[in-house]
């Protein structure tokens, strides 16, 4: 019978925290200013308060963010307009859009419109084929934590 594992999530995310603070300092001595941008569409509180979190927290370890914050009745096609932008912008390294998104987005093809690599949630289907197959990717955050 296998034993539970009481692991310290505290002291975890500290040391995680501290390996990304030291990641992104060897990237400014590169000349790279990390840089995230995060898209929120719509105004679901708890998406909100997700938003300002992972903003705060890569402000927290050396990444720049950008906020790009739409209205609720923004169309697909303004939102993909947005990401094509956002893909072909070289001072941008990732891209994350806040789900749930308001029902009449095409979800799938904003999903699909991230570049694989900016896509930091990991959810376009080439990073989701690549982790399937045990191919090096951006794998999405919630199975990382499970398996760091």
């Amino acid at each position: 019978m296998n034993t539970p594992l009481l692991i310290d999530g505290k002291a975890a995310a500290t040391r995680v925290l501290q390996q990304v603070r030291e990641d992104v300092a060897s990237l400014y001595e590169q000349a790279i200013e990390p840089t995230l941008a995060v898209i929120l569409v719509g105004n679901d509180p708890a998406s909100q308060v997700y938003v300002r979190n992972k903003v705060l927290r890569a402000e927290e370890v050396g990444i720049r963010s950008l906020e790009h914050r739409l209205p609720s009745d923004t169309t697909t096609e303004h939102l993909l307009q947005l990401i094509d932008r956002l893909n072909a912008d070289r001072s941008v390294h990732g891209v994350l859009l806040q789900l749930p998104l308001p029902a009449h987005i095409d979800e799938l093809r904003a999903l699909q419109a991230i570049s694989p690599d900016k896509d930091v949630d990991g959810f376009h289907s080439d990073n989701v084929g690549g982790l399937s197959q045990g191919r090096a990717v951006l794998a999405p955050c919630t199975p990382s934590g499970c398996l760091y």
